[in-house]
């Protein structure tokens, strides 16, 4: 399964799922990033973290480690 951290700057995304428990999982959520989401990657950082993404018309930095977390198609 292709995960956010496995995406490329410039592709276009959809959550399929998100994995994790509890707070991580919660906050995640509260990002705006939920199932059937379009997620759009606007930049990785040269070391791959931060990813930069756009999601619900906002611009949101994530950790490579909280990326790995959701599956997308």
């Amino acid at each position: 399964m292709k995960t956010l951290k496995d995406t490329r700057p410039g592709e276009n995304v959809r959550v399929l799922k998100l994995n994790g428990e509890g707070a991580v999982k919660r906050r995640i959520m509260d990002m705006g990033i939920t199932k059937n989401t379009d997620v759009y990657v606007r930049k990785v950082a040269p070391l791959g973290d931060p990813i930069e993404l756009t999601v619900r018309g906002y611009e949101l930095s994530i950790r490579k480690a909280d990326a790995q977390m959701i599956d997308v198609e």
